[in-house]
């Protein structure tokens, strides 16, 4: 089925198309095996204001999710949680806080991958620039050293408040995961994709022993702005995955 041939198949639901690029990263994500799991989320804000968005259902795995399936939540519904086909509370505690007081944050994605989490574990969270991946985020992360447990509502805010800076794309979460932030599935994806890269790279490059050869700050910086100019680099890789989907026979966009 065509992208305009779901659209007329789904006239009731509202976001269609965005509803198709989150269920095609929730598939990709699984393929990857960056999920936990049914444990974690991704979400996207589809009103002006950043306070309705899509998110997963509770405990649904990633590799199962059709675009159908996502919720519609409201960030300011202080009743979500007590009606039917409520979404996990974690989710909501921490999507929910994001959406409500982050607007320049349209989609997070959360997950608890191999290699961010392993550098969410070590002393120093912090992700040195020692290749053009990982200066990708040169200055453009924060490090949360303040886990306070599960992410339900209080630790959602405190989440939250520490992402007010538009610039910071990625919180690396201390002894948790990683939190990966942007302006469509599209920049959020490939900016998860290439952050997991990066942590691998390091973890990898750390395990050798050996000294690393770290980039001076403003070949990191000059790298990092060279690479957010690049251009439809996020849209084309989310593109690809779903022309891959599509001709598997996927039924993610249904």
């Amino acid at each position: 089925m065509s992208h305009v041939e779901n659209i007329a198949a789904h006239p009731n639901m509202a976001h269609w198309p965005e509803r198709v690029d989150l269920a095609a990263a929730f598939r990709w994500a699984a393929r990857l095996n960056l999920h936990e799991a049914v444990a974690n989320h991704f979400s996207l804000a589809v009103n002006e204001a950043g306070t309705r968005f899509l998110m997963n259902p509770n405990q649904m795995h990633f590799a199962r999710i059709r675009a159908s399936d996502l919720l519609l939540l409201d960030a300011d519904d202080p009743d979500v949680l007590d009606r039917p086909g409520a979404p996990d509370p974690t989710a909501w505690g921490l999507h929910g806080a994001i959406h409500r007081r982050c607007p320049h944050h349209r989609c997070a994605m959360h997950v608890h991958s191999i290699f961010a989490t392993v550098l969410a574990s070590l002393a120093d969270s912090a992700l040195p620039p020692i290749d053009q991946n990982t200066a990708t985020f040169f200055n453009r992360t924060v490090v949360d050293d303040g886990y306070g447990g599960l992410a339900f509502e209080a630790e959602g805010e405190r989440c939250a408040a520490m992402l007010q800076d538009p610039s910071k794309k990625v919180m690396i979460m201390g002894n948790h995961g990683v939190m990966v932030l942007g302006d469509t599935v599209a920049d959020t994806f490939n900016r998860l994709y290439y952050f997991e890269r990066s942590a691998e790279t390091y973890i990898r490059a750390l395990q050798t022993g050996q000294r690393l050869r770290v980039l001076p700050d403003e070949i990191a910086e000059k790298t990092a702005q060279e690479l957010e100019a690049y251009p439809e680099q996020a849209e084309r890789h989310l593109s690809e995955l779903k022309a891959i989907l599509g001709g598997e026979g996927s039924d993610y966009a249904s």
